[in-house]
């Protein structure tokens, strides 16, 4: 059996900490998109619902989340560090040299979707599977980069004060 997140013991240390888990999410990043509401005129009230290419690229995320953590998970009171790089590929018609700022950091991605969106997408993607519940998440890094690769790189560790 693979080893739970850190406990704490009757001193107060931690033992068994829980490696950090990294995995990448291929394809272009996506953020998460307002909850839809409509009137339902059977039931008589309005109601909400998840448009269907989040629950998608949730459920990406999670399979990708599977398939780099085998089977661990964070214990209910490890507080949570999420480390997120989002990368994007310039597009075809930039001109070379912009594309090299672009590449080499000059240069960084001011578009949709919103860092905040990309953040909360996958927070709540990993719910339940990779920890209890992102109220867990204390620190949170997140940047937007171009890259000849795009997706997703995808940290969650233990956070650690200081670092």
């Amino acid at each position: 059996m693979i080893p739970p997140a850190a406990k704490q013991d009757g001193g107060g240390e931690r033992r068994g900490t829980l490696q950090p888990i990294t995995f990448q999410v291929p394809g272009k990043p996506q953020g998460k998109a307002r909850a839809r509401t409509v009137y339902n005129k059977n039931l008589k009230h309005s109601v909400s619902y998840t448009p269907e290419g989040d629950l998608l690229y949730e459920n990406f995320i999670k399979t990708m989340y599977i398939q780099a953590a085998q089977g661990r998970k964070f214990e209910d009171d490890v507080p949570i560090t999420l480390k997120i790089t989002a990368h994007f590929l310039p597009a075809k018609s930039t001109s070379k040299k912009k594309q090299q700022q672009m590449l080499s950091g000059e240069l960084y991605p001011l578009k949709k979707p919103d860092m905040d969106n990309i953040v909360k997408v996958v927070a709540d993607a990993l719910n339940v599977l990779a920890y209890h519940d992102d109220t867990q998440i204390v620190y949170v890094e997140a940047k937007k980069e171009y890259s000849v690769l795009e997706g997703l790189d995808i940290t969650i560790e233990e956070f650690r004060k200081g670092k």
